[in-house]
């Protein structure tokens, strides 16, 4: 049996942004603990609910949502070229292998793939995000606009793209990881009978999915986060992933290179299933409605 025939690149991206903006929505809070947590060098002692507390007690609710105007800009293309690319891809490597069945290896590959072309295009929105959650610049930069005319102004045009290394190894890694357990998940499962069963072998499938992406890319989130934190002032510490990971770990121990994992895993985990779940929806609306109706004769 071969696999559902993909939607029009134009469904995908659709279908890929809904998704994307539906997810962000619900848990930006705990992208902007985690990169607090990532930042900070000492050790976080506050947990998720204490940080969450202390920003809202010391900088006001609205602080949870601080930075949230750049990957609210970028969530529709980035979560688009997320599902969209691994679809391109997979036609892709399946007329390249000759193959018309999904395996757990495509999967993987396809995701890696998808992942890559995803952080070359978020870098500048990301870095712009990083330095707007992070507290210290609170009195730098009033709000995105302001980010990023004086990071282009003081820093330099390239200096959007701190960091495109570290996020092409955590794309590549979380997307590999995400599409490649969301297959086997999804094989291990018994077949829904049911719209609702379907519903929550999606959930599941993404949820699990979306963890084992954040148990991998962690690391390498953090460095990221890092090169991205750097304002130009004084020596770079942190440049490449490899190095600054030997850099963490030798200076902070081995568990810093996890920093942020408890609040960004709350919300990957959860989060991919929301991902998936709005995916899946969407993609099905639009093959049950808009495109039977374009098939049907006039």
């Amino acid at each position: 049996m071969t696999d559902p025939k993909p939607l029009p690149f134009h469904f995908q991206f659709l279908a890929g942004a809904i998704a994307g903006v539906s997810e962000i929505l619900c848990m930006y809070p705990l992208d902007v603990v985690k990169t607090r947590q990532q930042l900070s060098l000492g050790k976080n002692t506050a947990g998720v609910i204490g940080t969450l507390g202390q920003i809202i007690k010391s900088e006001g609710a609205p602080a949870l949502y601080r930075g949230i105007i750049p990957p609210i800009m970028v969530e529709a293309p980035k979560r688009a070229i997320k599902f969209a690319a691994n679809e391109q891809y997979t036609i892709l490597y399946k007329n390249l292998f000759g193959i018309d069945k999904m395996t757990q290896s495509l999967s993987i590959l396809t995701g890696v793939s998808a992942g890559v072309t995803e952080a070359l295009v978020i870098v500048p929105f990301e870095l712009v995000k990083i330095r707007l959650q992070d507290k210290a610049n609170k009195a730098i930069y009033s709000g995105t606009w302001d980010a990023l005319t004086k990071i282009v102004k003081q820093e330099g045009i390239f200096a959007l793209y701190n960091g495109v290394e570290s996020t092409i190894w955590r794309h590549a890694l979380w997307n590999g990881g995400y599409f490649g357990v969301i297959f086997s998940v999804k094989s291990a499962l018994p077949k829904a009978e049911t719209k609702q069963g379907q519903l929550l072998i999606n959930f599941i499938s993404g949820a699990i999915g979306g963890t084992v992406g954040t148990i991998i890319n962690t690391p390498v989130d953090v460095v990221k986060t890092r090169v991205q934190g750097y304002k130009g002032i004084g020596p770079r510490k942190y440049n490449w992933a490899l190095p600054s990971l030997v850099t963490i770990a030798r200076e902070e121990g081995m568990g810093a290179l996890y920093k942020g994992f408890l609040p960004k895993v709350l919300r990957l985990g959860p989060g991919g299933g929301i991902l998936l779940v709005v995916f899946e929806q969407v993609s099905s609306l639009i093959r049950k409605h808009i495109l039977v109706e374009q098939k049907q004769p006039m």
